[in-house]
């Protein structure tokens, strides 16, 4: 059954080939992760949040006491609130909390460092509510995975307090594109190759900048004193090796941290979740991960 499920993914994907230029694929990858409408007992508002663009999601019986905030992934250069919000509200869902999802700006009109600095936006403008940090959990995929991290790393190092856990799926932790995977995956992945990659790391980190920064490249950062970590990639991912060498780099600095590599799973699945039974089960398992780590209320 699980096979047959991601076939039929790849099959959405491949009538949908990658076009050339940066609207068309906005609008591409806002078709093919919009193709199945979010459940019906989900309500969505939109929401200011100081000027940088989000939505919450709240589904019956959840505690809006504690939120997912959450960071699409699209290589810094697509994705939307749109192209996820059947990941993130049914995300929500299973962690029995508010989600968050952000509308980040995006390159190459804004490279970095503005989608960090939105993130740090909506980071303070939840706080600003009177949530605690560790009723926040922060999530990604992708490079929405590497922005939850330059976050925690940027609170650190501003000595501010960090989010009870984080959730990456899929992430895009090195911009220098060193991982062997994105060779030995080449012809499984259906998604990302490397030149893609190129492509979108130019975008968004242009030269002179050393894409070797931790705010950039997050594989190469020291995390100490990070939060507990949940790590989900595919088996068939060409960024299986950026996911498992942050997991390493994470606990050979001792954070609690859990890799979950899904097999015949591609490059951030759980956004087809309604019609993929493994999107439906990693979704679980992270809903899970984060109730288990968010602050209960008093």
């Amino acid at each position: 059954m699980a096979d047959t499920e991601i076939d039929a993914i790849r099959a959405l994907l491949g009538s949908k080939p990658r076009p050339i230029g940066w609207s068309e694929r906005r609008q591409r990858l806002d078709e093919v992760g919009s193709t199945w409408p979010i459940a019906s007992d989900v309500k969505c508002d939109a929401v200011d949040c100081d000027g940088v663009p989000g939505e919450w999601s709240l589904v019956s019986g959840s505690d809006a006491s504690r939120v997912l905030l959450y960071f699409h992934g699209g290589g810094y250069c697509s994705g939307s609130i749109q192209s996820h919000r059947r990941m993130v509200t049914e995300a929500g869902r299973a962690a029995q909390s508010r989600a968050l999802a952000i509308d980040y700006r995006r390159a190459p009109e804004h490279p970095y460092p503005a989608a960090h600095e939105d993130a740090l936006t909506a980071w303070r403008f939840l706080r600003k509510q009177g949530i605690p940090a560790a009723n926040i959990a922060v999530g990604g995929d992708s490079a929405g995975g590497n922005l939850a991290l330059g976050l925690i790393g940027r609170l650190r190092a501003e000595g501010e307090q960090l989010p009870g856990c984080a959730w990456l799926v899929s992430p895009w932790t090195d911009l220098t594109m060193s991982g062997t995977t994105l060779d030995t995956k080449d012809a499984t992945d259906p998604l990302i190759h490397r030149a893609y990659l190129a492509e979108l790391a130019d975008a968004y980190a242009p030269s002179p900048i050393d894409r070797r920064d931790p705010l950039i490249s997050p594989l190469f950062a020291d995390l100490a004193g990070f939060p507990p970590l949940l790590i989900q990639v595919g088996s068939a991912e060409t960024l299986l090796a950026d996911a498992t060498r942050l997991a390493a780099a994470a606990g050979s600095d001792n954070v609690e941290v859990s890799l979950e590599i899904w097999p015949h799973m591609i490059h951030a699945w759980p956004v087809w979740n309604a019609r993929l039974e493994d999107g439906r089960r990693a979704l679980a398992k992270a809903g899970q991960f984060v109730r288990a780590h968010l602050q209960r209320p008093p």
